[in-house]
């Protein structure tokens, strides 16, 4: 399966989602802390990881 940078995107946002959705609504924790702290941090995390990512396979395929 080939993804190209929409879908990756999608999935991404996709897996950030249903975390946020399960974490809210488990009542693990306040509401309030979940989309003021934790969904930012699962951002930015994402963000990070999907770039890194992205560029190790850049440099895998000697792109």
């Amino acid at each position: 399966m080939e993804f190209d940078f929409a879908r990756a995107v999608g999935l991404l946002v996709a897996i950030v989602a249903v975390g946020t959705i399960g974490l809210a609504s488990a009542d693990f924790m306040a509401t309030d802390t979940v989309f003021m702290m934790v969904l930012p941090s699962m951002a930015v995390f994402a963000a990070v990881s999907f770039l890194i990512g992205m560029k190790h396979g850049e440099y895998r395929t000697g792109a």
